[in-house]
């Protein structure tokens, strides 16, 4: 995904929406769609830097899992194709 903000611009700008201001215009003032902000909140909504550095760590990790878990699978499938043929 093509991201042009950090995490913690991310939360800045949600922040500065919350004492008031219009959303429309922090969405101008920062050049993202209103659909763009509202999938912000949705993801970083009531989060604090240290809380969105905390989920980019634990996201990592899991693709990592995931990696593992996939090459594991097809070692295993290779291995039970080599064991069912007949020598």
């Amino acid at each position: 995904m093509k991201n042009r903000f950090t995490e913690e611009q991310i939360i800045g700008i949600l922040k500065e929406q919350e004492p008031g201001e219009r959303t429309a215009d922090v969405c101008r003032r920062h050049g993202i769609s209103q659909a763009t902000f509202y999938k912000y909140k949705s993801k970083y909504g009531g989060l604090e830097v240290s809380d969105a550095r905390k989920l980019r760590a634990l996201e990592d990790e899991n693709n990592k899992l995931k990696k593992l878990l996939a090459e594991q699978m097809v070692d295993n499938a290779m291995l039970r194709d080599a064991n069912s043929k007949k020598w």
